[in-house]
């Protein structure tokens, strides 16, 4: 069962059973903790009497181009190794589009490359893109490049420009 949990709600048990499914599904450094480097808006999690798939979800503002752009950051997706190909994550990202759909944000951004983003409609994007690196939770210094990785969904009409740099205004998802 999909569960929505805000992340002021989230209870250190729950905090606990993501922390352990992050564990088991990165080769990333999570330090013990429940996302990687930042605290998410809410959670996406599937349940069943465990927690067994997780996803995170963030509301971001990010400069892209000379404009400001609302985005959805989707980060930290993952799934048990016993529960997974029986759709949990697509279930989670199906709810997650629908949120984002309601949300003031004209775009869904993340960084992977799996056929359940392909599916859910995102596509690659090739932009030069500026963040903060955090590194064990520790803040580097301001870093510039791309990513094969980045990915993009339209949520409304407006079209990506695909060669505007893109500011981050802090941390990756």
């Amino acid at each position: 069962m999909i569960e929505l949990l805000p992340e002021p709600e989230l209870t250190p048990g729950d905090e606990a059973q993501i922390a352990e499914i992050l564990r088991q599904c990165f080769p990333t450094d999570f330090e013990g903790r429940s996302f990687f480097q930042q605290r998410p808006h809410l959670r996406l999690v599937w349940r069943e009497a465990r927690i067994v798939a997780h996803m995170s979800v963030f509301l971001r503002a990010v400069r892209v181009g000379d404009d400001m752009a609302d985005v959805i950051g989707i980060g930290d997706v993952a799934t048990v190794a016993g529960a997974r190909g029986r759709g949990h994550a697509t279930a989670l990202m199906e709810h997650c589009m629908t949120l984002a759909t309601a949300s003031p944000a004209q775009f869904m951004i993340l960084f992977g490359d799996r056929t359940l983003y392909d599916r859910a409609g995102f596509v690659p994007a090739t932009n030069r893109f500026r963040y903060i690196p955090m590194v064990g939770a520790r803040t580097g210094e301001a870093t510039e490049g791309t990513s094969p990785f980045l990915r993009v969904r339209p949520l409304t009409q407006s079209i990506w420009p695909d060669q505007a740099p893109v500011d981050f205004l802090g941390p990756l998802f």
